[in-house]
């Protein structure tokens, strides 16, 4: 691979007029980065075809499990049940209560347990109680179900960020977060018309309703999908998955090179005192709410199909029918996973996440006036609507930024990535009951003024990240990227490691390679900036030791036969 790791750490403080970074300057770091090789290259692709893939496809199999539980309410439960009053929002309650007690303590676990063990541990486990659900006799029994249910599915967004961020550069980072966050759509989508066809083709089968085979069928999938993660999910570079057939010795040597390349931390087990740097640095305060309020103010999408619902002629007949109230938001949920593409994109492109997000809190803004006003044009309002699903896509830039900002210590990424997911399902559980009242639809008459004032505020966040992330994230995390970098190379110099041949990789080779990949390639960071040694460097060291004792023997012998 080609690199400039030999001319150190460059001023990244450079940049165009509109702010966006040097194209070859990774503005963390400051280490100049050159052209992939072919190697690369490939290796990204084997990425993107396997985790990447995997991790969608989970997601969209999430995304059918947690769809089911409102398909079988239309679909008989409430009836069979006798599912009264607001025992059907307590669902969401209960599983909300799980999801938010186990979420960090999920992604702590990761840190100490194989991620190719923990996550599909916690799958098969939540899958095993979706198909429980088919037994279920009354709501408070769902309750319990569905709270063991959002603990197990707790550590399944969070902890495939992690993964990502564990194995993707931060330039290949928000478009992978983006494809994986589209992904629940893709299930939200793909749930109406697979839960549709199981209740058409299997209810009264074997004395068993529709709405309990949706439960059946869906935890089967959910099973399969699990016992692949033990073989499909890498772990991390640092420590990877010995049965992960996909991936040969070459690639995790790859792999390390890249996280050295960009100053990156290798995974390190939790420990209090990861919790003590967290809490020192402003991440950990910034980011979690950030991610709250723009999700707050994301809302309004939710609501287009009670606003169709409520559309009526002048005879008092619907406008749309009920097929087509469910159809249409699939066209919104279309754009959204176009959009969220083009914006994960885009923060690569331009080696920028704040951009991004202020591109979305802008268009944002529009629906916001626009309902706000209310009496317009209901052409207006359709367009409402459909452009409040441009702008559902600041996770993926902004889980970037935090990688950016956090490369030199994954433990602190994982706790705030878990931060973040915990705190929004705390908020949610209540703060849209109070935004957006079912008593008020379709107009919610403060509903939109709120979320045009919760944009202002992640606009404020945003820049006051920014000018926390150039002021003081930067300068320190290059002065750490400067230590990393002499350590590495002096160290290794010191037991007569050529590090930048080792290193350096030619841009013609193929996957495969000219050279054989060896055990002590990789040195990496800790979250102090210390470096790791290898099996065989520690050997080379015990050896240079060994000389020097020799040695300063040999000379107190002459000296002693001198006398």
């Amino acid at each position: 691979m080609s690199t400039a790791l030999e001319e150190g750490v460059h001023d990244s403080t450079k940049s165009n007029h509109d702010g966006i970074p040097d194209k070859n300057v990774d503005p963390q770091s400051g280490a100049v980065i050159e052209k992939k090789s072919r190697a690369e290259r490939l290796f990204i692709l084997r990425l993107d075809l396997i985790l990447l893939i995997y991790i969608c496809v989970s997601q969209v199999m999430k995304g059918l499990d947690q769809q089911n539980m409102s398909a079988a309410y239309v679909s008989g439960l409430k009836e069979d049940l006798g599912v009264k009053g607001n025992e059907y929002n307590y669902f969401t309650t209960y599983f909300n209560v799980g999801y938010c007690l186990f979420v960090i303590p999920s992604q702590i676990t990761m840190t100490w347990m194989r991620p190719s063990l923990w996550l599909p541990f916690l799958e098969m486990c939540w899958g095993i109680l979706t198909i429980g659900l088919y037994k279920v006799q009354s709501a408070k029994q769902i309750y319990a179900f569905r709270a063991f249910i959002g603990a197990f599915e707790a550590s399944a967004y969070p902890g495939a960020i992690t993964l990502l961020m564990s194995w993707y550069t931060p330039w290949e980072l928000a478009l992978r977060i983006a494809f994986y966050h589209s992904s629940q759509w893709v299930g939200s989508m793909l749930a109406g018309g697979l839960q549709a066809a199981i209740y058409n083709g299997l209810n009264g089968k074997n004395g068993i309703a529709g709405w309990r085979w949706m439960f059946i069928i869906d935890g089967i999938m959910t099973l399969v999908i699990a016992a692949m993660g033990v073989f499909l999910i890498p772990d991390f570079p640092s420590k990877p998955n010995p049965w992960s057939f996909w991936l040969k010795e070459k690639h995790i040597t790859l792999a390390k090179e890249r996280s050295l390349r960009f100053r990156r931390a290798t995974n390190k087990r939790f420990t209090f005192d990861s919790v003590k740097r967290a809490v020192k640095q402003p991440p950990i305060y910034l980011f979690p709410t950030l991610y709250i309020i723009a999700q707050l103010s994301q809302q309004g999408y939710l609501y287009f199909n009670l606003w169709l619902k409520s559309l009526k002629h002048a005879d008092g007949t619907p406008v749309w029918s009920v097929a087509q109230v469910n159809a249409l938001p699939i066209g919104g949920y279309a754009i959204g996973i176009v959009c969220v593409w083009g914006w994960g994109y885009l923060s690569d492109l331009l080696r920028s996440r704040w951009i991004v997000i202020m591109a979305q809190v802008v268009l944002g803004l529009i629906p916001g006036i626009i309902m706000s006003i209310w009496d317009v044009p209901i052409g207006a309002k359709y367009f409402s609507y459909f452009l409040c699903f441009t702008f559902i896509s600041t996770s993926p830039p902004l889980f970037a930024w935090l990688s950016d900002m956090t490369p030199h210590d994954a433990e602190q990424r994982a706790f705030i990535i878990g931060c973040c997911t915990a705190g929004w399902y705390a908020v949610n559980s209540w703060a849209n009951v109070l935004i957006w009242p079912a008593s008020k639809a379709p107009h919610y008459p403060h509903a939109w003024q709120v979320t045009i004032a919760l944009w202002i505020v992640t606009a404020c966040e945003v820049m006051l990240i920014l000018y926390i992330d150039k002021r003081y994230m930067r300068p320190r995390n290059q002065k750490m990227a400067q230590l990393i970098y002499e350590e590495t190379n002096q160290g290794q110099a010191a037991l007569g490691i050529d590090i930048d041949n080792d290193n350096s990789r030619d841009d013609n080779d193929s996957e495969d390679g000219d050279r054989k990949p060896k055990n002590d390639e990789h040195i990496g960071s800790s979250g102090h900036g210390a470096k790791r040694i290898t099996r065989r460097s520690k050997k080379a060291k015990v050896k240079f030791a060994l000389t020097c004792f020799a040695s300063l023997q040999a000379m107190l012998f002459q000296k002693a036969q001198v006398r």
